[in-house]
């Protein structure tokens, strides 16, 4: 494999929160695994005009959600996107998030190189009270 060359980063358990009618943004969550150094840049969907990286921080006793431009994806750690940490905000929906409904999600992943690769996700849609680490079923 040459040095440019970006391993594929693997994906697992992605599912987005169901909303109710009339929301207009939404959480995304995965399990993030990348065979090499690399990071999250950033996201799309059809479903949402705009998907933004967020972290949810501590600060002064309060959380707070704010944008980040970047997910580290360390070598063969496991990353996970999750409700009060990094998560994908899918804002501007252009449809509601029923439950059992699969979202398309791409992710722009870069290399140490500065090589850049789309990663495709097929994120399952779980009910509106559903929380990190549950069970799709």
């Amino acid at each position: 494999m040459s040095t440019i060359a970006l391993a594929q980063v693997k994906v697992e358990d992605a599912w987005v929160r169901g909303t109710i009618q009339g929301q207009r943004a939404t959480g995304a969550f995965m399990i993030l695994i990348s065979p090499e150094d690399a990071t999250l840049l950033a996201a799309t969907s059809p479903v949402a005009s705009v998907v933004e990286i967020h972290q949810m921080t501590m600060e002064s006793g309060l959380m707070k959600m704010r944008a980040v431009e970047r997910v580290p994806l360390p070598a063969g750690k496991t990353v996970e996107l999750k409700s009060g940490g990094y998560h994908l905000m899918l804002m501007s929906l252009k449809q509601p998030m029923n439950v059992g409904d699969v979202v398309p999600i791409t992710l722009t992943v870069e290399n140490s190189a500065g090589k850049r690769t789309s990663v495709e996700v097929k994120a399952i849609v779980r009910p509106l009270t559903a929380a990190s680490g549950e069970q799709k079923r």
